[in-house]
């Protein structure tokens, strides 16, 4: 039996349903974006924003080693206009005891489509697939103030840290209450991102 959500994650659900698409443009002109699970005839398009998106390949290859592997568990692209302008993957990640949970990594958007609420559009819809995938907990090694918004806090507050160094950059989120292992020390990310290295 799942218990329920986290307060993290019922704030975040209400975020979700009060951005359901974004709008830009100039003069009257309507960007709607489309957040879907990944279909195969994807593949190149999420390679191609990874690949525009970093100063290497290292992420776009890292979508395909995930992907290859069967680790790639929850991988969402924002659609405009039926054409795929960002991209966010999760993998398993694993603490001593057994516990498995989700990493956030990569996350991507074209520059063309930044600033306008894509990438927020991604990890909200993200958190709710992976809760919907069985995850009751989540790490991200990014950038604090923008994870916060999100729910996510220092992991090192809950005894956790990660494999690279990340300080306070490594976050983590609990979706499911008493499901985040705290105090387990270290979270181990899926081989394939020894690739980044």
């Amino acid at each position: 039996m799942r218990k329920p959500p986290s307060n993290a994650m019922e704030a975040a659900a209400k975020r979700r349903r009060a951005h359901r698409c974004t709008l830009g443009g100039t003069e009257g002109e309507v960007e709607l974006v489309l957040i879907r699970h990944e279909r195969p005839d994807d593949v190149e398009a999420i390679h191609a924003v990874h690949a525009a998106s970093f100063p290497t390949n290292a992420e776009a290859q890292l979508v395909d080693l995930l992907r290859d592997a069967g680790r790639l568990s929850v991988s969402l692209v924002a659609e405009v206009d039926q054409t795929v302008v960002g991209h966010v993957g999760f993998s398993p990640v694993k603490v001593s005891s057994g516990a498995v949970g989700a990493g956030l990594a990569p996350a991507a958007v074209l520059a063309s489509n930044r600033r306008q609420g894509v990438a927020a559009q991604l990890v909200e819809a993200g958190l709710t697939a992976c809760l919907s995938a069985g995850f009751g907990w989540l790490v991200v090694l990014g950038e604090p103030d923008y994870y916060a918004r999100f729910g996510f806090r220092p992991a090192s507050e809950v005894g956790l840290v990660d494999e690279y160094g990340g300080g306070p950059a490594f976050q983590a989120l609990e979706l499911v209450a008493g499901s985040l292992p705290c105090g387990a020390g270290l979270v181990q990310y899926a081989p394939e991102f020894a690739s980044l290295e």
